[in-house]
């Protein structure tokens, strides 16, 4: 599953890195974003825009967005048949762009935090879906979820499963809002390539989504 990430690449780096557009929000620099948070995500109508959508996905036609707070992963496995993914997957896609995110391999009694990351430090991209959702004044909430997939060699050992990491030559496909072919866009979905991940313990500082600073990624001596 995916429940933590970060988001500290600054405006510069995005705008390269993912092609950006236009800027619909200022861009999110987080140590510890959790579910129920807002984050940075890229939509593309023809362009590719960033904005700040909260996590925890809220189908259109939910009663209570409270939903949104059991929808922070969508497995892909899944997504062309649950009424909840399935709209969205064919129409409503999008990239989170994340510097890392965490996971927590059972120890014992106890659960070690662990960061993962990309060797080349530059930002990854991050399978989502989006949907907005109004209440009874009008008012728009826009949410997102994170795909998840099984979890590679290199990160099996923490999890069995991990989020989908979108490589740089697929991000054009995958927020095309031209191509809705569900066998085509399941394709783009896979484990992503161990070699170019590692990942290392860290302290349980990062248990609490309050604790938010540099401090959440520094190793354990």
């Amino acid at each position: 599953m995916c429940g933590r990430f970060i988001q500290k690449s600054e405006r510069r780096i995005i705008t390269e890195e993912f092609y950006i557009g236009e800027f619909l929000n200022e861009v999110i620099t987080s140590y510890n974003i959790a579910p129920g948070q807002k984050a940075g995500v890229i939509v593309n109508d023809g362009s590719n825009k960033y904005a700040q959508y909260q996590w925890g996905l809220v189908p259109s036609w939910a009663k209570d967005p409270a939903i949104g707070n059991r929808m922070i992963n969508a497995r892909v496995e899944t997504l062309n048949e649950k009424p909840s993914f399935r709209a969205a997957f064919r129409n409503r896609r999008c990239l989170i762009p994340a510097d890392g995110f965490y996971e927590w391999k059972k120890e014992g009694n106890y659960k070690v935090p662990y960061f993962i990351y990309q060797k080349s430090e530059k930002p990854f991209s991050l399978a989502g879906l989006w949907e907005s959702w109004k209440n009874p004044d009008g008012i728009t909430l826009y949410t997102f979820t994170i795909i998840t997939t099984e979890a590679n060699d290199l990160l099996r050992e923490l999890h069995d499963r991990m989020p989908v990491i979108v490589p740089p030559e697929k991000r054009e496909a995958w927020l095309s809002p031209a191509d809705t072919d569900a066998a085509s866009l399941s394709a783009l979905l896979k484990s992503y390539d161990e070699s170019a991940l590692d990942f290392y313990e860290i302290s349980r500082l990062v248990n609490s989504p309050q604790n938010n600073s540099p401090q959440c990624i520094v190793p354990v001596s």
